[in-house]
This record gives C-alpha cells, sequence and structure tokens, in this order.
C-alpha cells in the first residue's frame, strides 16, 4: 500500500505544474515533499512588490499551478486530496497535498490535463467570430467546479461600462513608476526560462483600443489588425477575498483556461482592475454578484501562438536530503538553489 508520493511522482507532476500562468511570467512557486505529502509554497524571491504588494498575484499563480499538479497526479491514477494553508504558522504554504485512493482518471480530467501543454496567453487581435452557448456554459461549469463564478460581459453597453473601469486602473497603474520598472524588469528581449518575451508581450496600445493592454515591448500592429470591436468578457469570481479564496480562485482560473483551449478557444488576462481596489470595488458593483473579482479575461478565437518558456522543473523543486537513497517524502528538505 502507498504510504506517501515519492521524488519521481513529484517531479512528474510538477512539470505539469509549472505550466500554470503567473503575473509577468515570474512562476512564483516551489514544490517539495513532507512526510509523504506533497506541498506547494510561494517563492518568496519572486514576488513583484510594486505590481502584487497584497500577494493576491502571487497565490493566484500557486492555485493555478495546484490544479495542474492536481491533474497530473490524476491522470496518472494517484490523485490526491487537498489541503489548502494547512500550516497556520506558515502562510507561504498555498496547498499540501496527500495520495487519495487510487482510481482511474474521468475523460474530463485527461482532457483537462492535454490541454496543459497547449494553453497560453494570446495577447494578439482575436478573429470576430462569437463563442457559442455550449462553450461559455462549459467556462461557467469549469468555475463552479471549482467553487467560484464566472460572469460574462455580453453587449457593447456591459463591455463598455467594463472597458471604463480597466482603463482607469490601466492609467492608475502607469502612473506609478515603481510599477513600470517592475514590469519593464521582466520583459526579456533575449532567450529566458522567465518573464515575458517581447515576442509574446502583444501589439503595442493604440488610442483607438477598447481594452487596455500592458506595455510589454510588442511590435506596432499592420494595418487592419485591430482588436474585436465587442470581445467576450468575462470576470472569475470568488465568494470572499482571503488568502485561501485566492488560492481557490487560481485552481478556478486554471480550470477555465484549460476548459476555454480544450473548446479551441484563446485567452488573455486583463488584471489592471483587480490589481487596483478602487476599480474592482466598482466592477464588484457594476456585476451585482455577492463576492470579489479575482480575474478578468478576454475570450474569443484567434491565431495560433507559443507559450512563454518556464524554468527547469529541477530548479522549482525541494527534494528531501536523502532522496537518492529514499524516494519516499522526508521531513528535512534541502535548500533552494541560490539565486
Amino acid at each position: 500500500m502507498t504510504t506517501g508520493f515519492t521524488v519521481a511522482q513529484l517531479r512528474a507532476a510538477a512539470t505539469d505544474a509549472v505550466r500554470a500562468p503567473s503575473l509577468h511570467n515570474t512562476q512564483p512557486w516551489r514544490f517539495r515533499l513532507r512526510d509523504g505529502g506533497i506541498e506547494v509554497a510561494v517563492d518568496p524571491r519572486r514576488r513583484l512588490p510594486a505590481t502584487d504588494p497584497t500577494g493576491w498575484g502571487t497565490r493566484i499563480a500557486c492555485g493555478a499551478a495546484l490544479f495542474n499538479l492536481r491533474l497530473a497526479l490524476a491522470v496518472a491514477a494517484t490523485p490526491a486530496t487537498v489541503r489548502l494553508r494547512p500550516y497556520p504558522a506558515d502562510p507561504d504554504v498555498v496547498a499540501r497535498l496527500v495520495p487519495d485512493l487510487p482510481r482511474r482518471p474521468t475523460p474530463t480530467e485527461q482532457s483537462l490535463h492535454a490541454a496543459i501543454d497547449r494553453r497560453f496567453s494570446n495577447r494578439a487581435p482575436f478573429w470576430p467570430d462569437p463563442v457559442p452557448a455550449d462553450a461559455r456554459w462549459r467556462l461557467g461549469e469549469a468555475a463552479r467546479a471549482e467553487q467560484c463564478w464566472l460572469e460574462l460581459l455580453i453587449g457593447t453597453s456591459a463591455v463598455n461600462a467594463f472597458a471604463e473601469i480597466a482603463r482607469s486602473a490601466h492609467r492608475v497603474l502607469e502612473r506609478d513608476p515603481a510599477y513600470v520598472a517592475e514590469r519593464t524588469a521582466w520583459i526579456r528581449s533575449e532567450p529566458s526560462p522567465d518573464g515575458v518575451p517581447a515576442a509574446a508581450g502583444g501589439p503595442q496600445s493604440e488610442p483607438q483600443d477598447l481594452l487596455p493592454q500592458r506595455g510589454f515591448g510588442g511590435r506596432n500592429r499592420a494595418p487592419g489588425r485591430d482588436f474585436e470591436p465587442e470581445p467576450l468578457v468575462a470576470v472569475l469570481g470568488s465568494a470572499g477575498n482571503t488568502a485561501t479564496d485566492q488560492i481557490m480562485a487560481g485552481q478556478a482560473l486554471q480550470r477555465v483556461l484549460l476548459t476555454a483551449t480544450d473548446a479551441g478557444l484563446a485567452v488573455s488576462m486583463i488584471s489592471q482592475p483587480i490589481e487596483v481596489s478602487g476599480a474592482r470595488e466598482a466592477l464588484r458593483l457594476s456585476l451585482g454578484r455577492f463576492g470579489t473579482p479575482q480575474m478578468v479575461m478576454r475570450i474569443g478565437y484567434g491565431q495560433p501562438g507559443a507559450a512563454t518558456p518556464r524554468r527547469a522543473v529541477d530548479e522549482v523543486l525541494d527534494l528531501p536530503v536523502a532522496a537518492g537513497v529514499n524516494d519516499v517524502g522526508a521531513t528535512e528538505v534541502a535548500p533552494p538553489p541560490a539565486r
């Protein structure tokens, strides 16, 4: 009978976990074995003090990585029971996973897992083709499966009202020199395992754009390549706004993103109205929903692109000191490598 996860299982699952999205592609997570369980923890060296002073974005990213980890273990027929924030004295530990009863993966788990390597943020203009009703329903069900909600903004008036909130938040952020400097520091013009490659940053913003774009050093658009005039905008929210709620929202976000990928949809994230507290409250009031908005997405059909790079898995693992002798989790772990 299996009493704990092994190093081999951790490494295999973490290979999928690191494909999760994160602000500026900082990849702010670490994975380790402890007493036979897998723990997901925040990497404090990869926080964004100007962009994410409360740690909201880090917890969203770690929640998304946690969902990928759950999927990877499930499709390997070694599903896990998850406890969020298991140690009150150590809030940087996001979750602890211990083996559940072995079972075959469900078709949904297999489909979502297959979408992990195909999921990426598409910051380019989308085609005008509408997202069909059945795909919209699947996206809402994905959020509900993770105890969150998804509000779709449909129609010119709803999208325009959101756009005004988003542009206002964007202006607030762009007036902060520390925010701009931090974003610039994560733009990559040369090959790198982290950060946002300039080629993947989307086109430069132009005055006629309805929704704001972060300045990641993208190219100017060719004539006639404007963004879609009435995009499908989706707001993901949770019941509350505690650290646990944010981790749950990160899992819901990744489930929605993988569901969209499985349906052949492209997605880009718009987090500016979440990063500015006044804009987030204005968005909440405009929706008339109970709970807290945690992420906004633009969804549609677009030109295929490519995923942004990721660090090698061994860079994000804290393995047991005696891993070469006993590959079942141990309490003592090796320290993370110096950077």
